[in-house]
This record gives structure tokens, C-alpha cells and sequence, in this order.
């Protein structure tokens, strides 16, 4: 049994997978409460499907992009799971999920290339481009979407942000814990160790570079 999650986008994704298909998938109803809500709604998938740790053969989680702290919340707990029960932990491009699952609902043409957006915040977002099979040509990378912008279909909740930038907007918004486990399970996609795909240092960090920068420049004008 494959336990997959997704933590890097403001909900929270999980899913189990038999080994056909997916068996359980359930979303958070709250947004940016990634620590409150994992570890519950793991218990309850499980519980719900019947299953217990000792019965899990792998884990599965994406990888980012995504915030910093959400980010850190599903891998440390993937990590933590597969050490605790000695399984393999796999991770995947969370950008990559999104363009396997638009594939596979036939939301993307079959002969067109299309890109994958999600939101980065601070006016910015992931981008990633694909060809029609969904394979990942170039990318990914944060950027502003006037920067990037396109008028080749954009899978991602970075399109509905950015209508301007990308007027061809097409599903899914947010990645699937299902169609992870589907994507590793299949190896649709790029299997990785289970490290961040951080595009940017976290916000903490970038704060203190800002105040120590401030700091440096008042002792250099000071008399």
C-alpha cells in the first residue's frame, strides 16, 4: 500500500494506493494549516481504508515548489514515516503531478506543448513547460507572469491568478494526492529523493539578509 501527500500549495493532499489504483483520497477544508492537518487527515485516510502502518510499502510526496514551510511539514513527515517503518520515500515534482494528471483527463491537446503554473506568492509563479505527452522540457522556475507570459494552454492555479499573463487557463488548479500516487506508482514521472524544491530561500532568511543589508548600509553613512 503507497501513501502519498502533498503539502505544497496552501491545502493539504493525501491518498493511498492498493497497488491498481487509488483506494482513499481526501483534501484539507482549511487552507495554510499544513502542521495541524497532516497528521490527521493521515490517520483518518487510513483508519477509513483500513489500514494500518505495518501495512504501508512505500511513501510517495511531492516535492515542491511550494512555500517554505509547507513544504518542510510533508517531507519531514514522509521522511520521519519511511525511517520509522523502513519503506523507500519517494518524491516527485509537484509541477510534474499537475501535468501528468492534465494529460490524463484530456484537458491538454495531444499534439500542443502547454506549461504548469502554481502560485509563488509575492506576484510571482512556479513555471514549468512540457511537451503533449507531459514530459518536462524546461523549468522549473519562479518568475513574474508578465515575464512568462503565454497563450499556450496553462495548467495550475497560476493561470487563474494571472488571467492576463495566461489566458488559456485549463485544469487541474491544485495537485492530487491520488494522482501522485498514481504518477510514482506508474513512474510517470521523475523519481527524486525526498529533498525540497526550493526555487528561493525562505522568507526568514531573506528578512534577516534585508535587516543585515539595512544595518551594514547605517554604519557605512554613519559619521
Amino acid at each position: 500500500m503507497l501513501l502519498a501527500l502533498d503539502t505544497a500549495t496552501p491545502q493539504v493532499t493525501v491518498a493511498l494506493h492498493d497497488g491498481d489504483d487509488v483506494v482513499a483520497e481526501m483534501v484539507s477544508d482549511r487552507t495554510m494549516k499544513h502542521g495541524e492537518q497532516l497528521a490527521p487527515l493521515i490517520s483518518e485516510i487510513m483508519a477509513g481504508a483500513g489500514v494500518v502502518r505495518q501495512d504501508l510499502t512505500a511513501i510517495a510526496v511531492g516535492a515542491g515548489p511550494g512555500p517554505f514551510t509547507g513544504l518542510r511539514v510533508g517531507l519531514v513527515t514522509a521522511r520521519t514515516l519511511g525511517f520509522a517503518l523502513g519503506i523507500p520515500v519517494h518524491a516527485a515534482c509537484t509541477l510534474d503531478v499537475l501535468a501528468v494528471e492534465a494529460v490524463a483527463s484530456g484537458v491538454v491537446s495531444i499534439t500542443e506543448g502547454f506549461f504548469v503554473a502554481t502560485d509563488a506568492r509575492r506576484k510571482e509563479v512556479y513555471l514549468a513547460s512540457y511537451d503533449a505527452e507531459g514530459v518536462r522540457l524546461e523549468g522549473p522556475v519562479v518568475a513574474r507572469p508578465a515575464e512568462v507570459a503565454t497563450s499556450r494552454p496553462v495548467v495550475g492555479e497560476g493561470a487563474l491568478l494571472y488571467p492576463d499573463a495566461f489566458p488559456s487557463a485549463v485544469g487541474p488548479q491544485r495537485p492530487s494526492a491520488g494522482w501522485l500516487a498514481r504518477a510514482v506508482a506508474e513512474e510517470l514521472v521523475e523519481l527524486m529523493d525526498p529533498e525540497p524544491l526550493y526555487l528561493r530561500r525562505p522568507d526568514a532568511l531573506e528578512q534577516a539578509a534585508q535587516k543585515k543589508g539595512q544595518k551594514e548600509g547605517q554604519k557605512k553613512v554613519s559619521p
